[in-house]
C-alpha cells in the first residue's frame, strides 16, 4: 500500500467540521508532524484557536487571511475585497502545501469560500491535483461540490440534529468559538 496523502473533506451543515480538522492537527502533533491551518474566511474575528494554536507551535501553524463571515452580521466588506484576499488564501495555501515544511495542510473553510463565489471549484481541484504526494490536504467547509468529493480519499457529512441556537442559546465561548 502506497504512503501517499490523503485529501480529507469535513462538509455539511452540522457543527464540527474545523473542529474535526483541528483534531487532525492535534493529534499529528503529538507524534512530531508538521500541520498548517489557512482560514479562507474567520480571519476577522477573536476565536479560541487563534489563542490555542501558539501552544502547539512550532509543529502546528495558523494562519487567518480572511475577513471574517461573508455577507452576515456586522460584515460589511466589498463582496470584491473578499474575492481579493481568498485569491491570497489560494496563493498562501499553495506556498505551504508546495514548500515541503507540512505534513498536513488544512484548508478552513475553502468548500464555503467556493459556494460563496469568492474562488472556483477549479482552484480547489488545481490544489489537489498539484499537491505532493506526501501531503495529508483537509478540506473544511459546507456545501463541498461534487467534483471535490469525487477526487477526495475521505468526505465526512456533519449533520445537524439539533443545536443550542434552537432555544435561543447564544454561541459559547470555548464551545462554538
Amino acid at each position: 500500500m502506497k504512503n501517499d496523502g490523503l485529501v480529507i473533506v469535513y462538509t455539511g451543515k452540522g457543527k464540527g467540521k474545523t473542529t474535526a480538522a483541528l483534531g487532525i492537527a492535534l493529534r499529528a502533533t503529538g507524534y512530531g508532524k508538521k500541520s498548517c491551518m489557512i482560514q479562507f474566511i474567520k480571519g476577522s474575528w477573536h476565536y479560541g484557536e487563534m489563542d490555542s494554536s501558539k501552544r502547539l507551535e512550532p509543529e502546528f501553524e495558523m494562519i487567518a487571511v480572511g475577513k471574517g463571515f461573508v455577507g452576515i452580521i456586522d460584515d460589511k466588506t466589498s463582496k470584491e475585497v473578499h474575492k481579493e484576499i481568498a485569491r491570497e488564501a489560494i496563493k498562501i495555501s499553495n506556498e505551504k502545501i508546495q514548500s515541503g515544511n507540512y505534513d498536513i495542510v488544512i484548508l478552513d473553510e475553502i468548500n464555503y469560500a467556493v459556494n460563496l463565489e469568492l474562488i472556483s471549484v477549479d482552484d480547489v481541484l488545481n490544489i489537489i491535483k498539484s499537491k505532493p504526494s506526501k501531503v495529508d490536504l483537509v478540506l473544511t467547509g459546507n456545501y463541498a461540490k461534487d467534483e471535490v468529493i469525487d477526487v477526495a480519499d475521505l468526505v465526512t457529512e456533519m449533520r445537524e440534529i439539533k443545536h443550542p441556537f434552537q432555544k435561543g442559546i447564544k454561541a459559547k465561548k470555548g464551545i462554538d468559538f
